[in-house]
Order: structure tokens, then sequence, then C-alpha cells
């Protein structure tokens, strides 16, 4: 499969990073695709409160419409989506299971999944909670696509029926992630949309050390916070802050905090695209721990491992800046070398690669017969 592909994903957002991950992970993958000179056509539900936050409605990397009915958008789109080489229907679109059971009706060249919350998803459909994906229909693809690797890839394939299951870790778009050589506002800071989950751990490994580190500067961005949290003087709120401005953001923090949502904890090996982020322009992480994470980055040589907010203290108050520097270097080194938008382009194109065309439905060549 060296020609050039015609792909079609039909993601949650891809104009929108308000509120979600989806747009900045499905924004570095189609980019990567692009520079590899693949066509990709991305079919976001028209929802308001993403049409009220758009930051990229017309991408120059690939063709993106909108559409608000599924039965509308299957009629009209039904033959580009039959002759595309790939169809990829990612986690989270709204009426899921509908879509997903329209387009396995359809003769498709190869269905396939991309889990961009496969330990929330797994989380969801054992309680039978089945809001995007049904269970029935894990077996339904030709590859399950998740953001996890580890153990999970094997439960899919033992417990859910997944025919193939591989990683497709989120990535960093490294064009765009850079030190923007802007003096530092912040000694550390922590970019994420509110999340219950993860709010004990922003309480202890960022508000309790701003509390006993008054001399020093903090930050959080992103939405949905309540407004009863009792943020200590030194920490700066920033509500919203669009894809654009997240090179200005990391570059201007000593250390940037990853905190982890609790099924991914759980699930392990489950990269955030934070994580990318904030080492492509070179900024050193602070890191809760989680089963892979130190195979990836190793522990006090590419990220610091916090547990607890003494571990904070330490980083911020004992670390000079030699050791600060080389820190953010060698973690930078291992996501730029694999961890790229590029890179997971490539990969997504050598697994399609290996996965032959479906079989016409035999049903589609016979006449419809009359009643």
């Amino acid at each position: 499969m060296k020609k050039p592909l015609d792909i079609v994903v039909l993601g949650l957002t891809l104009s929108s990073s308000w509120g979600n991950g989806h747009a900045t992970t499905f924004r570095a993958l189609i980019r990567g695709l692009k520079a590899e000179g693949h066509r990709v056509l991305f079919l976001e539900r028209d929802v308001p409160w993403y049409a009220e936050h758009r930051d990229l409605p017309e991408p120059d990397f690939c063709e993106l419409l909108y559409y608000s009915d599924i039965c509308e958008m299957l009629e009209v789109y039904a033959g580009r989506l039959m002759k595309a080489d790939a169809v990829i229907v990612g986690s989270y679109v709204p009426d899921g299971v509908v879509l997903i059971d329209r387009l396995e009706a359809l003769d498709l060249k190869r269905l396939c999944f991309y889990d961009i919350d496969t330990p929330v998803t797994l989380a969801k459909l054992d309680r039978g909670d089945e809001e995007y994906l049904a269970k029935r229909q894990v077996a339904l693809f030709d590859i399950y696509f998740s953001f996890s690797g580890g153990q999970v890839l094997t439960r899919l394939e033992e417990q859910y029926g997944a025919k193939k299951a591989l990683p497709l870790y989120c990535s960093v778009d490294a064009e765009r992630y850079q030190h923007t050589g802007e003096t530092f506002r912040w000694d550390l800071g922590y970019l994420g949309t509110f999340s219950p989950d993860r709010q004990p751990t922003v309480e202890k490994l960022l508000i309790e050390p701003a509390r006993r580190l008054p001399h020093l500067r903090f930050v959080v961005a992103g939405p949905q916070y309540p407004a009863d949290i009792d943020w200590p003087k030194n920490v700066e709120r920033i509500n919203h802050l669009p894809p654009a401005d997240h090179s200005s953001f990391y570059s201007r923090q000593r250390f940037t905090l990853n905190v982890t949502r609790a099924d991914m904890i759980a699930a392990g090996w489950s990269p955030s695209v934070r994580l990318f982020e904030a080492a492509s322009c070179g900024t050193p992480i602070i890191s809760d721990y989680w089963r892979g994470l130190d195979e990836l980055l190793l522990d006090q040589h590419a990220v610091l491992i916090a547990t607890k907010t003494e571990d904070v203290l330490k980083a911020l108050t004992g670390i000079d800046e030699r050791q600060r520097r080389s820190l953010a270097a060698r973690a930078k080194a291992i996501v730029l070398e694999g961890h790229t938008g590029l890179a997971r382009a490539r990969g997504l194109i050598a697994d399609l690669s290996q996965l032959p065309e479906r079989q016409i439905h035999p049903q589609s060549m016979l006449q419809p017969v009359s009643a």
C-alpha cells in the first residue's frame, strides 16, 4: 500500500480544542498524514458547544466538513466513504452507536475505531454505558486503534472481542510546539480541563505547593473549574488556552505538571498529549505515576514522578538550572525521536498496509426482493 491513501475520519472534533484533547491529537496525526502525501476528510458533528469555540474552523492540512444529521450525512457522503481506503471512527462521537451501525452496513474497504479514551470507554462498557460505542460493536472493526497500550490491548482482544487491537498513542506537532525563548512567568503550571477525579491530584501537587511556597508563581489553565475552589493568591487562572498559545504557555514555566485521569492510571500505558507538548517545548515535567510512564520517560532522567506534595517542593526548590535544562533536553529528544504526528502517521499507514480490503457484502449484489 505505497500509493497515497484516501482516509475518512469521523471524530469528536477537529475544529475546537475547547474542553477536549481530541482536537490537538487529530491535528498532529492528520498533519503527519498530509506530510506523507495522504488525503484526509474529517467529518465533524456540528454541535453548539464546539461551534462557539472553534479555533481551527478551516484547516489547511485536510478537508473538514460539518454535519447535523447522520442519515443526511451518509446520503451525501456514502460514495466517498465506500471509495476511501479506510474509514476511522473516533471515540465520543455523538450518537456513535447509530453511526457505527450505519457505517457497517455500507461496503467499506476498511472500518477502524480510534479510541482516544480507551480506559474510559472500557469502564463505561463494563457498567453498561454505551454512550458512543456498544460492546457488541468492538468486534466489527478491522483494527481497534487504542490511545492506551500495554495490557489494555490484550483485554480488548480477549475480553471484548476486538479482531486486532493496536496502539495509536497521541502525539505532538513538533513544528508548532517549540520553545519561544520568552522569560519565565511561572515556576509551575498545569494545563487541563477540570475533572473531578484529577482535582485531588491538582490540589496535592500544585495548589498545596503554592500555599507552602508563597514567593513562587503558579498557573492553572483550562475551563470548567468550579467557582468554589480556593485558589491561593499566587496561582493565576486562565479559563481557556487555545493551541496557538500552548508553546508560549509552556515556555514561560520552569516546570509543568502532568495529571492523569483515574481510568488512565488504572489502565496504564496512556501517555497524555500534554506530556509530548511540554517536552517538545523544552519544559521539564513533573507527573503523577502510571504504569508505563517510566518506560517512556525514565524517572529522574527525563521526568520527575511525584506522589506527594513534598516531591514537588523538592523539585521547585532543590533542582538547579543545569539539572532543569538537562531533564528537559532528555525528554525532548525522546519525544522528537518517536512521538511526533509524523511518526504516528507513518505507524498508522504501516498498520493499515497490513490490512486487506473487506469483501463486498453478498447481499449488495442481489436485486431487491419485492414483498
